[in-house]
């Protein structure tokens, strides 16, 4: 029996906040529609920058050609943030939420390479994939998510539920292949 189904949804939440990487305790790791939530610095760390708490303000709001041309401004600005796992996953959202599906795999691609274990960017994804009907690339990304997420994760849970949903909407078709 794995772990994932001896612990309770909430010890799992507090231990994660307890165990969450800097950068996706300060936003942008993603789980759901709207990602990592919270914009607020952690000790020691610089500010956000504007751009980019702008364009995640943005996403929030739903205003994604807005957040693309943030990202895309905040990306192009330095080396350092060119290689932000977090920015290029939001640019990936921001892209398939206005349905250009091409830039959303080029930008997660991107967050990928950066960093392998991006929950946020395997999340997304998966669900890109899945608005394809490509549901064995979904599958793989849930996969992942079940290796890195040791106890149960926002991430892991939501694109389980979604590759779920699909299943149970398009049974007779996902049955005959």
């Amino acid at each position: 029996m794995k772990i994932r189904s001896l612990v309770t949804p909430c010890l799992s939440r507090a231990l994660a906040a307890f165990a969450a990487p800097p950068a996706l305790a300060a936003g942008g790791g993603g789980g759901g529609g709207g990602g990592g939530g919270g914009m607020s610095t952690l000790a020691g760390q610089a500010p956000a920058d504007p751009q980019y708490t702008g364009a995640v303000s943005a996403i929030d709001a739903g205003r994604f050609t807005d957040a693309i041309t943030m990202l895309e401004a905040y990306t192009a600005k330095s080396e350092a943030n060119a290689h932000d796992a977090d920015a290029q996953n939001w640019l990936g959202y921001a892209y398939r939420k206005s349905g250009n599906y091409d830039a959303a795999f080029l930008h997660y691609d991107k967050a990928l390479a950066i960093n392998p274990k991006h929950r946020g960017a395997h999340e997304y994804m998966g669900e890109a994939y899945l608005l394809l009907g490509n549901l064995p690339q979904a599958e793989e990304h849930l996969k992942v998510l079940d290796g890195l997420c040791w106890l149960p994760c926002s991430e892991y849970s939501t694109l389980k539920t979604k590759v779920a949903e699909y299943k149970s909407a398009h049974a007779q078709t996902v049955g005959t292949n």
